[in-house]
C-alpha cells in the first residue's frame, strides 16, 4: 500500500487565500510520488457572482467575489495539465471545495453539475450572514451558539447532499481552539454530528480526513480518530484524505499520518473520485 495514496483536497493561487500554479503543484507532486491530485479551489457559493450582484462590500482582503471565474480558471488549467501529467503515472481531478452551499442550494446544484468535475467538497466556511470563522473575534462570541448554529447548517448540507465529501468537520476548532485557545468540549454536539453523519451514510457520501491541522496550532485532523469511528458506526463508508494545502510545499503533508488514523478507526480502503463516482483503494 502506498503510504501516500492521494491528496484530494489541494489550493493554487486561482483560490484568494492560495500561492502558486497548477505546474508547481504537479511537479512537487510527482518528487512526492503522489498517484492521484485533486484540485479543489475555493468557490464560495454566497459571492459566486460578481461582487454588483450582491450590493455589498468585501469584509477582508479573502473575501473575493465572482468564483464562478474562479471555478473557471482553474477548470481550464487542471484539464489542460491532465494528459502530460498522466504520462508521468500522476491522475489529476477536476474539483472545487464548494463553501456554504446552503446559501442557495438551487444553484449549487447548477454549478455541481458541470461536466468536467471529478469531485466536490462542501464545506462551511461561514455561517449565513456571518464572517468566515477565521475573522471573528471569538473573546465577544457566544461560542456554544456558534458551534450549534455550525452543526444545524451542516445538517442541512449533508441532508441536502448533491456534492461527494464534506470538508473539514469541525472547521471552526481551527480558529477557536487553535488560535484563541478556548477549550471546546463536542459532547453538547454528538447528536447534531451523528445526524450529520447519519444523513451522509443515507445519500451515499461521504467525509474527508484533512490533514491541515496537523501543521497548525491546533494539532489535530479535521475530524479526530473519535469522529471517524463514529462515522463508521452511522454506516459511513466514502473516505478520502485531503492535505488542505494553500501552496506546494504542503501538498500531502499528514496524508501518511491521516492513512494510520483511518485505519485505527477500522477502515480498510478509501476513495478518490473522477468523474464524480468513487475509486476505491486498499488501505
Amino acid at each position: 500500500m502506498c503510504m501516500l495514496p492521494m491528496d484530494c483536497h489541494t489550493h493554487t493561487g486561482i483560490s484568494p487565500d492560495g500561492s502558486g500554479m497548477v505546474a508547481g503543484h504537479v511537479e512537487q507532486a510527482k518528487k512526492l510520488g503522489l498517484p492521484v491530485l485533486a484540485f479543489t479551489e475555493h468557490v464560495e457559493m454566497n459571492r459566486y457572482f460578481p461582487q454588483a450582484h450582491y450590493n455589498t462590500l468585501p469584509r477582508n482582503e479573502w473575501e473575493i467575489f465572482d468564483h464562478a471565474a474562479v471555478l473557471e480558471q482553474s477548470l481550464e488549467a487542471v484539464t489542460a495539465a491532465k494528459e502530460q501529467a498522466a504520462t508521468a503515472g500522476l491522475t489529476l481531478l477536476c474539483g472545487m471545495e464548494m463553501g456554504q452551499p446552503n446559501a442557495d442550494f438551487g444553484l449549487s446544484a447548477a454549478v455541481g453539475a458541470d461536466a468536467r468535475l471529478d469531485f466536490i467538497i462542501a464545506s462551511l466556511h461561514e455561517l449565513l450572514a456571518r464572517p468566515d470563522f477565521f475573522c471573528l473575534d471569538y473573546s465577544q462570541e457566544n461560542i456554544p451558539a456558534l458551534m450549534e448554529q455550525y452543526f444545524d447548517q451542516l445538517y442541512d448540507i449533508c441532508r441536502w447532499g448533491k456534492f461527494d465529501v464534506l470538508g473539514h468537520l469541525t472547521y471552526p476548532l481551527r480558529y477557536i481552539e487553535g488560535e484563541a485557545g478556548i477549550p471546546v468540549p463536542l459532547e453538547p454536539y454528538l447528536e447534531q454530528i451523528r445526524c450529520c453523519f447519519r444523513a451522509l451514510a443515507e445519500n451515499g457520501k461521504g467525509i474527508e480526513l484533512n490533514t491541515s491541522g496537523y501543521r497548525q496550532k491546533y494539532g489535530k485532523p479535521f475530524p479526530t480518530l473519535e469522529y471517524l469511528k463514529l462515522y463508521r458506526e452511522q454506516g459511513g463508508e466514502v473516505l478520502t484524505f485531503g492535505s488542505d494545502a494553500h501552496c506546494a510545499e504542503d501538498l500531502a503533508k499528514g496524508i501518511a499520518e491521516g492513512v494510520e488514523l483511518a485505519k485505527a478507526a477500522g477502515f480498510t480502503r478509501a476513495c478518490y473520485f473522477v468523474q464524480r463516482k468513487p475509486v476505491y483503494i486498499t488501505l
